[in-house]
């Protein structure tokens, strides 16, 4: 017997056969063999699980469901852990928008000066940039304060005379009253007004506190943002999944930097048609409607024509109903042509995404976290995706 167990090839039928002595063996077991239904006989019920009884897509939507929910958990938390540190978050948002703005300037300067300075140099530039175009609009306002004083008088009347003929036909007086409701609204309401802008005054400081974190954050990611992301790597990741993370973190990079700067771009070109154009037409304030423009453009589909209502209702008190008709044809065409031209031109190096992705994207940013989620859903999702992309393996 032990011989037998042995030997190769030996042993009893149904052992295996390389088996160590003090082993159990090893058995085949061959299951019975369902029984045939003679012909014509009907076939016996037999016991039948509760899950083979559910119809194979009601399974799968249930396999996929639950892991949805996990995932918009997870999703939820993350979210409310940013909403708890929401300063933090802008600020280092806005710290990698200036990162990804002012990292090519820095590594052209890098090739001629030390790296510290040439952070200085497009920090310190960047920042006078800034100021000194805040002091143009400014000057610019304050310039014409005394001029559209008198045209925004003369525009009232004017929207009040147009008002009164068909298709409106409101009565004589009705701005006057509204004027009066707005007054006697402001002048009962003073003290919760001035307690409610005393409270904003604390947002000040937050504004304050966010803009100087995102500048001494942006001083380290341009100076050795590759170094703080490999002791990142290094020190919180194994090694097995390092070349994952710097797939995944390239792709976002990347991303986020190409969307950035094409976004800036979008904006520039549309300020200066918009500028061009006000400035033909004659309309007040075009300098700072333009810098509007410039800024508003950075909330896709829905910034760029906010600030040009703005600018109609501008053109419309300074200028009258003409001027304010061709400013809202400069709406339909800025939003074909930034549509169909600019973002598909401009942001080729960038995550495209459908136009049905980024309303929903806007529109659920806005719903969550206001303004600010409008600005960063678009660019957040366009990450999300390079990320997927990238980590997903080749056909």
């Amino acid at each position: 017997m032990v011989g037998d167990a042995r030997r190769p090839g030996g042993g009893r039928p149904g052992r295996a056969r390389d088996t160590v002595l003090g082993s159990r063996p090893a058995y085949s077991v061959r299951l019975p063999a369902p029984p045939r239904a003679e012909p014509g006989a009907e076939p016996v019920a037999g016991p039948v699980r509760a899950a083979e009884r559910t119809v194979p897509w009601l399974r799968v939507a249930a396999a996929y469901a639950w892991r949805l929910i996990l995932v918009g958990v997870a999703v939820y938390g993350v979210f409310s852990l940013l909403g708890s540190f929401q300063l933090v978050a802008v600020a280092l948002f806005v710290a990698l928008v200036v990162t990804s703005v002012l990292r090519p300037p820095t590594d052209l300067l890098a090739r001629f000066l030390p790296r510290p300075l040439c952070v200085a140099v497009t920090l310190v530039g960047s920042v006078v940039l800034l100021l000194g175009l805040l002091a143009l609009v400014g000057g610019a306002v304050a310039d014409e304060s005394g001029r559209l004083a008198s045209e925004f008088h003369g525009g009232v009347d004017r929207i009040e005379e147009w008002l009164r003929r068909p298709p409106f036909r409101l009565g004589p007086g009705a701005l006057s009253r509204l004027q009066q409701q707005v007054t006697h609204y402001v002048a009962t309401h003073r003290s919760a007004l001035i307690s409610s802008a005393v409270g904003e005054l604390g947002r000040v400081v937050e504004l304050v506190t966010g803009a100087a974190l995102a500048l001494f954050a942006s001083v380290f990611f341009l100076h050795s943002g590759e170094r703080l992301w490999a002791w990142v790597r290094d020190r919180l990741l194994p090694s097995g999944a390092r070349p994952v993370w710097d797939r995944a973190g390239g792709a976002a990079w990347r991303t986020f930097a190409g969307y950035t700067r094409g976004i800036i771009i979008v904006a520039a070109t549309n300020a200066v048609l918009v500028g061009v154009v006000l400035l033909v037409l004659k309309v007040p304030l075009a300098l700072p409607l333009t810098v509007l423009e410039f800024f508003a453009a950075f909330v896709p589909l829905v910034g760029s024509p906010v600030a040009l209502g703005v600018a109609t209702v501008v053109a419309l008190a300074g200028r009258g109903p003409l001027t304010a008709a061709g400013v809202l044809v400069l709406i339909v065409v800025i939003g074909q042509l930034e549509g169909h031209v600019l973002h598909p031109l401009v942001m080729s190096w960038a995550v495209r995404l459908h136009p049905l992705v980024v309303a929903v994207s806007v529109i659920a940013g806005s719903i969550v976290a206001g303004v600010i989620g409008a600005v960063v859903a678009v660019p957040l999702v366009s990450v999300v995706w390079a990320v997927l992309n990238a980590l997903r393996a080749p056909p």
